[in-house]
């Protein structure tokens, strides 16, 4: 499909952020692209305007039933003046995969992406070059219909804003300290869970602030049923290498399928270490680690790439992982993707995309 995106130029540009004290969304760029839907009529007028607060209806559908989705992804500045995008089809496709769990129409992936490196091509200079930062890509949908009745929505926005980041953890990649979640739960098979959406992320909040009141950085939540196999954190899904074996919960529904989590298992297949998507129970863990064989613990997604995991807290039962340092694994597997990422190692899978 064929579009025409419009451009209005800002007339008051923003200062710039000292790349070195980011922080992670806190600071926005000039520019936003937006594009509507209409019944009957499909995605049409696409924008990139002023980075501006929207005008909505106090009965704007997304404010009373939540049918949003949204994704993240983000570019990179090489050293060598490239500007870099990682897999964003696949962030595109999932986009659809959300959509179609909250009955929000497809959008076309292609002219997406095309969208998306056409205004991180405009925001290029607020690309950051410190070592950790990126520029961060925040692309989602609302519905807009002004409507008390519950039903899907008639019209919608597809948005994209960008902003550049540091470390999403304030650990960086030093391992982090996880409290595995016993009371609440955030999805089951045959619920959103698989879906990038905004109610996914507001049922975890209770629990991530209990858990970050008791000194932790995250939640690792375990399935709605039995609450007894692991799912994945908040942000992230996760991984724990037992006997040798890299293992990492199936997808099942409950959980979303990581761009990072499929990019790590191809490069542990691709390397030859054994790796298995399957069940794995919180007492499967710890019995690795009472008997030795749980050498390392990572999670991995588009905010933080990799965080090694140090501690997990299970009703009050606290074990350190490799020592709480960096395992070897995950060091590899984070030194890879971010050299992918910013272009400085050859990239064997044709996972980064130059905007041009």
């Amino acid at each position: 499909m064929s579009y025409q995106i419009k451009f209005e130029k800002t007339s008051s540009p923003k200062q710039k952020p000292d790349q070195n004290n980011l922080g992670f969304g806190n600071y926005f760029t000039d520019h936003m692209f937006i594009m509507d839907y209409t019944e009957g009529k499909g995605w049409h007028d696409p924008r990139i305007v002023p980075y501006a607060p929207l005008s909505l209806d106090p009965s704007t559908m997304v404010l009373h039933y939540g049918q949003a989705i949204f994704e993240g992804l983000k570019a990179y500045k090489a050293k060598d003046g490239r500007i870099l995008l990682f897999r964003p089809h696949k962030n595109m496709e999932r986009v659809n995969i959300s959509n179609d769990r909250l009955c929000i129409p497809p959008i076309d992936i292609d002219f997406a992406v095309e969208a998306t490196k056409t205004l991180v091509n405009l925001e290029k200079d607020w690309i950051p070059t410190a070592e950790g930062t990126s520029l961060y890509i925040r692309p989602f949908i609302i519905s807009t219909d002004p409507y008390l009745g519950v039903r899907p929505s008639n019209t919608y926005k597809f948005m994209i804003i960008l902003s550049p980041v540091g470390a999403y953890y304030p650990e960086g990649i030093n391992p982090v300290k996880i409290y595995v979640e016993s009371n609440y739960v955030r999805a089951v098979k045959g619920g959103i869970g698989y879906a990038k959406t905004p109610g996914n992320y507001a049922s975890s909040l209770k629990a991530q602030m209990e858990a970050k009141k008791k000194g932790y950085t995250q939640v690792l939540w375990l399935d709605g049923i039995e609450k007894k196999y692991i799912e994945e954190v908040g942000t992230m899904n996760v991984f724990f290498k037992i006997k040798g074996e890299i293992i990492t919960p199936s997808l099942e529904g409950s959980i979303l399928a990581g761009i990072t989590r499929d990019s790590t298992i191809e490069l542990l297949k691709f390397w030859g270490i054994p790796v298995t998507e399957r069940k794995l129970s919180i007492e499967e863990v710890y019995e690795a680690q009472a008997n030795g064989t749980l050498d390392e613990a990572f999670g991995t997604g588009t905010a933080a790439v990799i965080s090694p995991i140090g501690e997990l807290n299970w009703n009050e039962n606290k074990i350190t992982i490799n020592k709480g340092k960096i395992g070897d694994i995950s060091a590899r597997i984070y030194d890879t993707i971010t050299g992918i990422q910013s272009g400085s190692i050859e990239d064997k899978f044709g996972w980064a995309v130059e905007v041009k």
